[in-house]
Formats: C-alpha cells, structure tokens, sequence
C-alpha cells in the first residue's frame, strides 16, 4: 500500500496500527491530534516533515516540552511495523484514509470539521463516500412496520440511484443495506466493530468485489465491538447523507436515540422519524423534539422517495466554511 508522507505520520500518531500492546506511547486521541494539527498550519509545517526529526527537533519546531517531543518521535518510530500491518490490510481488501489525504470524505470536513477522523479504515468503493443518498438508523429490535420500513427505504435507494448510509448491524442497518443491494443499489456502512470479520461475510464480499459496497470505520479494522464505538460513530452516518430515516429508537436511551439528538442538535440534514400507530415510545418522543414525521406505509412510489423528502424537508442553514485541518 502506497501512501504519502503527510499520512504515514498522521497514521503513526494517530493509530493503534503496528504499535506493540506494552508500548510505553499511547497513540494520540482525535483532541490530542487537533492541537498538534493546528501547530503544524501554523508554521505551514506539513506532518511528514515530522519523519526523521530528532526529540530535540521536534521539540524545537513545536515550541513544545520534551516529554511531548518525546512521545510524538517514538510514536514514529515505527514506520517499518505499519509497513508491514499495511501490506497485510491491503492483501484482506482494507485501504487507508487520513484527514491529509484529497480523497477524504469532503461532507466529513465540512460538517465535523475538528471532529472529523484522523483516519479512516475502508474497504470496498471509495468513490461512494458522500454521494447523495438516505441514512436509515434503528435499533436491532423491530416490529413489522419497522421491517418493512427498513426494507422499503433501502429497494427505493436502489431503484432511485441513491446511496444506502447505515451502521452495517443487525436490525434496521442490515436489513436497508441488503435490500438496497438486491435492487442493485449502492450502499456504505460505517461500521463500529471489526471491519477484517465483515469484509469476510459473503454477502459483503460480492458486493464489494461489484464495487457496490463500501464498509469504513473510524477504528482499527481489528477492533471488537463497544457502547463507545457505537457512540462514536452515529455522527459518521448522518453526515455522509443527504437525509436521515429513524425507523425505531428507544426512548432516551441507547445508540439510536443518543445519535439522532446529536443529529438533531446539529442540524447536519433533514432528519425524519417513522410514525405510525404503533411506533415506539422513542419515536414519539424525536418528533416532539422537532425530527419530521416520515408516515407508514409510504404514500408514493419507490422512485418519488427523494422528491417527497426534499418537499417536506426543513434545510439545514449553512455554516461558513473554515480551513481544514490536516
């Protein structure tokens, strides 16, 4: 896997790749990273200039104590271990992302900005990250409204030409993003486990191998399933899309509802909710929140899904665009 300077540093940094389990050096956090990024703009300091640099080097370019300088030189050190894990990812399918790359997902630096990724781990078409398409989030526990929800979201992305945005789980991200895939659609999932085991089911493979698929996390792609990586990752969903579907969410608790309020508050996009008779009590609670109601069943065609949500949508203001940190 050839990459650039610029990423071989942000990966060395800001990465668990390569680095032994006993190290004495952590790898820094995304706010660890942030300040480091501003420093090197502003000294128009690229981060592969980085390579190489003694402590003392680096402690002299930053104007930063030595103990910090000491941390960020032994963090990358070990360009020869990445190499090696590097090669091993691309012979699985997994390729690599950093926020110093030009074909990183431009929705993420707009809408996240600092809180964009350092990097990002993927597999399958690149080329879908951020073209037009719906989110579809929920939790793993549906009714049958919720199913055929789910179900009809993803056939009308397939048939419309709209990418399919969800978490690659069980429940409602599974069953949009394989139905969006049976229409042959495109879909992305973003996911918040271990991308190496899911690039190895078969479904998932196919449509890899078709270029109709695009799995991507903001971890390590070996990295086991948690309550703080699902976290994490909800934002990643809905600001790769156009409009967001809630089809079932618990009410203030969970991964569900914790991602559509941030959405919510945000005000990335358009962000719907699933009513109807029986929803559950999560739902209700979104809409009195201000999220729009998306009615069960749908009153129109497959094909007239974008149509009817940029009708009923309520725009999103736009936010004055800043440099983009490395």
């Amino acid at each position: 896997m050839t990459i650039s300077l610029d990423s071989q540093a942000i990966l060395l940094l800001c990465s668990h790749i390569g680095l032994l389990s006993n190290s004495d050096y952590s790898s820094l956090t995304l706010k660890e990273w942030n300040p480091l990024a501003k420093k090197l703009q502003s000294i128009s300091m690229r981060p592969g200039y980085l390579l190489g640099l003694t402590p003392e080097e680096i402690q002299n370019q930053l104007g930063i104590n030595l103990e910090e300088a000491e941390r960020y030189y032994h963090l990358l050190q070990r360009s020869g271990s990445l190499a090696i894990e590097l090669e091993r990812l691309e012979s699985l399918g997994i390729h690599v992302l950093t926020r110093a790359d030009q074909e990183y997902p431009t929705r993420y630096r707009q809408r996240l900005k600092e809180s964009a990724p350092a990097v990002l781990f993927y597999a399958g078409e690149r080329a879908l990250l951020g073209q037009p398409g719906i989110a579809v989030v929920g939790s793993r526990h549906l009714d049958e409204a919720g199913q055929a929800c789910a179900e009809f979201i993803g056939n009308s992305c397939g048939l419309s030409g709209l990418v399919l945005y969800s978490g690659g789980a069980k429940g409602v991200d599974s069953i949009s993003m394989y139905a969006a895939l049976s229409s042959r659609g495109t879909a992305v999932g973003i996911l918040a486990d271990n991308l190496e085991k899911a690039i190895r089911v078969p479904k998932n493979r196919d449509a890899v191998s078709r270029g109709d698929l695009c799995l991507v996390t903001p971890y390590s792609p070996n990295a086991p399933f948690s309550v703080g990586t699902a976290m994490g990752r909800n934002k990643l969903i809905y600001t790769l899309a156009d409009y967001a579907i809630v089809v079932a969410s618990d009410a203030e608790k969970g991964g569900t509802w914790a991602g559509a309020i941030e959405a919510l508050k945000s005000n990335w996009i358009p962000l719907f909710v699933l009513n109807h008779s029986d929803m559950p009590a999560g739902n209700k609670l979104l809409i009195q929140k201000g999220a729009l109601q998306f009615p069960h069943p749908f009153p129109e065609h497959h094909q007239n899904l974008k149509p009817w949500l940029e009708a009923h949508s309520i725009k999103p203001k736009t936010v004055s665009s800043q440099p983009s940190l490395f």
